[in-house]
């Protein structure tokens, strides 16, 4: 658990954000949007809002482990998730360490099309399915103002184009849910969630699809950078020993000196 002296200045937000980086390599039309990968535009925009007060790093599939390597993730803080086409190629030992490291008090925000990942689909235990369509105007909605996510957020935060996604939404209820969207067509879906999974703490937020230019869009940016301080746990956890009782721990110590309700362990 990292402690601060009283008047210390905060250690950073060791943030990583990783990315398929598959369609700004496949599509030119997505590669004009983001020349240098979605990861690094998210990145930016995380230095942009948040100073000095993150870390940022980036991580992509096609790197050795998907440059998710025990070292980066003992190391990362919140990580931050995009990925569509390519998630069954991420390891599943990779996965377990992932979801291993939110139970232990690493946050997690999972962008956009990561709601079919499998990293977001072991932490809800839900299909996480969705309805779809391409190309319409989404209104972002605020519906807890009071929540960290939600500070200095319009309401509500005009996205001109977008893919729509539309309920039913296969998630547990959300611990608190911070924003809905609505579309043209009428359909409305839970776009920013949040959720305990352990220790951890989680952040599903769905606006940014590959096709948009999204992540440029400054009250995305204020979005992100909001719910990486909200994800950020400082007292994260350790691996945690398996206890072994011995039998008759538990007994009650008798006696003049010993006051009722003092337990002492038999074993030695």
């Amino acid at each position: 658990m990292k402690t601060q002296s009283p008047g210390a200045v905060p250690d950073p937000v060791r943030v990583t954000v990783w990315n398929e980086n598959v369609h700004e390599r496949k599509h030119a039309a997505v590669a004009a949007i983001y020349p240098n990968g979605m990861h690094e535009t998210i990145a930016a925009g995380l230095r942009e809002v948040a100073g000095d007060s993150v870390v940022v790093r980036t991580a992509t599939l096609e790197q050795q482990r998907h440059g998710l390597s025990a070292e980066v993730l003992d190391q990362t803080d919140v990580l931050l998730w995009w990925g569509h086409i390519r998630h069954h190629l991420v390891a599943d030992e990779v996965v377990e360490d992932v979801c291993d490291r939110v139970h232990r008090g690493m946050g997690l925000v999972a962008l956009h099309s990561a709601q079919g990942s499998k990293v977001f689909g072991r932490l809800m235990g839900t299909s996480c399915r969705v309805d779809w369509r391409h190309g319409d105007r989404e209104l972002l909605w605020t519906v807890d103002p009071s929540h960290p996510i939600a500070q200095g957020v319009p309401h509500p935060v005009v996205i001109p184009d977008q893919e729509m996604y539309g309920e039913v939404f296969d998630i547990p209820a959300p611990d608190e849910l911070v924003f809905i969207s609505s579309f043209t067509g009428g359909e409305v879906f839970r776009s920013g969630c949040c959720f305990r999974r352990g220790h951890g703490r989680i952040f599903y937020f769905s606006p940014g699809h590959e096709e948009y230019p999204v992540y440029y869009q400054p009250e995305i940016r204020h979005i992100l950078a909001n719910a990486v301080r909200w994800a950020h746990r400082s007292d994260r956890r350790a691996p945690e020993p398996a206890a072994h009782r011995q039998m008759g721990w538990y007994e009650p110590v008798s006696g003049p000196d010993q006051p009722l309700g003092q337990f002492t362990s038999s074993g030695s």
